[in-house]
């Protein structure tokens, strides 16, 4: 859980009005209490009105809110479409996240930015191409890519010929039809695109360091905007 999402839940929790302990919420959160501690400490150095101490608990005084988001209509509109396309079209975690960050736009946005936002008539399908198991890999791959994660993958090339691949696993571009993973292979030596639905195994092969010559900057930094060769095929 990223920390700002961590410091929103804290937030939600002591906002019950009841005295809530930091082991409580080092449960709830799966932290450590000094964490909590530490998380406590710094949302009142903001300004939020929590009560307490360490070993005690803490509780949140009356009258205090989340402040409502400002967004104006156009961000509304773009916020809003691109949660419904990567709810219709990415992983199966992507997904569910998108749906959540609706539910949450919406829990603390104005009224008439609430009703903006109900109005946008942005949709997306799900593709029939994108079926489950290619939603479930989509999250292993953007797992793999966040923390550094080596993978050995076998592989269908475009005339559907197997391949073994040790790979390094840098980021995840879509492309309206088709996810492809870019990725350092040290089969070839070289960065490789590799199609996601093409991708018939996968196995995780402990952590790799980022090192000059295999990182994404060096990938973007080896292509020549004027020379679209490394586009992925259909």
């Amino acid at each position: 859980m990223r920390r700002a999402d961590r410091l929103f839940q804290i937030v939600q929790y002591l906002r019950d009005g009841r005295l809530t302990t930091a082991a409580t919420l080092a449960k709830k959160l799966e932290v450590s209490e000094r964490t909590v501690y530490r998380d406590i400490a710094d949302l009142i150095g903001t300004g939020v009105p929590i009560d307490g101490e360490a070993g005690v608990g803490y509780i949140m005084r009356e009258g205090y809110d989340v402040p409502p988001l400002m967004f104006t209509r156009s961000e509304i509109v773009a916020l809003t479409a691109g949660a419904r396309l990567i709810r219709a079209w990415g992983g199966t975690a992507m997904a569910e996240a998108a749906e959540e960050a609706l539910v949450k736009i919406r829990a603390v946005l104005p009224e008439d930015a609430r009703q903006n936002a109900a109005k946008v008539q942005v949709h997306a399908f799900e593709m029939p191409e994108l079926d489950r198991e290619t939603r479930k890999r989509l999250d292993l791959l953007e797992a793999a890519v966040e923390t550094n994660t080596k993978l050995n993958i076998t592989y269908a090339t475009e005339d559907g010929t197997p391949s073994t691949r040790a790979i390094r696993p840098l980021g995840l571009w879509f492309w309206g039809k088709v996810w492809t993973l870019v990725a350092w292979c040290e089969l070839r030596e070289d960065f490789r695109m590799f199609r996601a639905d093409r991708i018939a195994d996968q196995t995780e092969a402990g952590h790799f360091r980022q090192e000059r010559g295999k990182r994404l900057s060096d990938f973007y930094a080896s292509k020549d905007p004027n020379r679209p060769s490394y586009l992925p095929k259909p």
